[in-house]
C-alpha cells in the first residue's frame, strides 16, 4: 500500500522526477548556457529552447529531447509513476567493453537504460506511456528494453488501461536498430514485444504510438508500426533502414523529404503529424474520444 507521503503532491516520487526533468531540459548540470538549432544555427538560452520545449522559434525543427522531459511535458502534475525503473541491461554474451560503455552511457544520460515505463494521467485519464531515449545507445533494442517494453503493455493489458509509446531508435545495416552487443537476443525482442502488443489488441485495448527522431531499425519493424493510431513529430525520419542505405543500394536518389513523417503522412503510413507543443492536448482529446 502507498504511504501518505506518496500520496502528497509534494512527495519525494514527484521532486525526483521532476529533478529527472530538469536534468533532461539541461536545467540542472554545468551544460552550455547557449543552444544552437542544428538546422538553422539559431543560438538561443536554453531557458528559452526550454520554454519552446525544444522547438526551433526560427525554422521549428524539433530538436531530440530526454524522455523523463518528454514525460513531464505530456503527464499530469502528480500522477508519474515509473515502472520497473531498477531494471538495468543484462551483458548475456560477455561482449568486451560493453559494460564499460553501458556505464558510460548511464553517466552522461542519467539513465539505467533507454527506456522508461510509467503509468499517469492526461487531463485525467489514467494512461501507460513508454518512451525511448535515443541519449542512451541510440534508443537501440536490448534485451531488457524489450523487458520493459513488454512488462508495461501487459501492465496496460492487466489494469485496461490505453498505452502510449514514443519511439526513438537509430538504426544500421549491420545493428537494425538492435543492440549489437545483445546479438540474438536483442533481436529476439521485436517478436517478444510484437507478440504483447498483439495479446493486448486482443483484449481490445487502444495503443498509440508516436514516432519521434530517429525512428528507425528494429523498433519501426516491430512495436513501433502497430498503433491503432500512428502520430508523428514533424520533420522525424521514420523507415527501417535510412535514405543513405537505400540510396546505396538501389543506386539511385530518393525523393525530397523521403521518410520524413510529412512524407509518410502523404503515404499513408502515420495518421497525423503533431507538434510537441501540441502533443497534450491532441493525446488527450484521443483517449476522451476512445474513452
Amino acid at each position: 500500500m502507498n504511504s501518505i507521503k506518496d500520496l502528497l503532491p509534494g512527495s519525494m516520487r514527484e521532486r525526483t522526477f521532476q529533478l529527472k526533468a530538469r536534468r533532461d531540459a539541461g536545467a540542472v548540470w554545468n551544460d552550455p548556457q547557449f543552444v544552437e538549432c542544428k538546422k538553422c544555427g539559431r543560438r538561443a538560452t536554453r531557458q528559452i529552447w526550454n520554454k519552446a520545449q525544444y522547438v526551433c522559434p526560427n525554422c521549428g525543427v524539433h530538436l531530440p529531447i530526454g524522455g523523463y522531459y518528454r514525460l513531464n511535458l505530456i503527464l499530469d502534475k502528480g500522477s508519474f509513476r515509473e515502472l520497473d525503473a531498477d531494471l538495468a541491461p543484462q551483458d548475456v554474451l560477455q561482449f568486451p567493453g560493453y559494460p564499460e560503455k553501458l556505464e558510460a552511457q548511464t553517466g552522461k544520460t542519467g539513465l539505467k537504460e533507454a527506456v522508461i515505463t510509467a503509468t499517469g494521467r492526461i487531463e485525467g485519464t489514467p494512461v501507460v506511456v513508454a518512451v525511448l531515449d535515443s541519449r542512451f545507445f541510440m534508443g537501440s533494442m536490448s534485451t531488457t528494453v524489450g523487458e520493459k517494453i513488454t512488462r508495461a503493455v501487459e501492465h496496460a493489458t492487466a489494469k485496461h488501461l490505453p498505452l502510449i509509446i514514443f519511439s526513438a531508435s537509430g538504426g544500421g545495416p549491420r545493428c537494425a536498430g538492435a543492440r549489437m552487443q545483445e546479438g540474438i537476443f536483442s533481436l529476439m525482442q521485436m517478436a517478444k514485444t510484437s507478440a504483447a502488443i498483439e495479446r493486448f489488441s486482443a483484449r481490445g485495448g487502444l495503443y498509440i504510438s508516436v514516432l519521434t527522431h530517429p525512428t528507425t531499425g528494429g523498433v519501426t519493424a516491430s512495436f513501433a508500426s502497430l498503433g491503432d493510431i500512428m502520430l508523428a513529430e514533424p520533420g522525424a525520419l521514420i523507415g527501417f533502414a535510412g535514405p543513405r542505405v537505400i540510396e546505396q543500394t538501389i543506386g539511385e536518389k530518393l525523393p525530397a523529404g523521403f521518410q520524413r513523417s510529412e512524407f509518410q503522412y502523404e503515404h499513408g503510413f502515420v495518421d497525423k503529424v503533431v507538434p510537441r507543443t501540441e502533443m497534450r492536448e491532441t493525446l488527450a482529446q484521443l483517449l476522451r474520444l476512445h474513452a
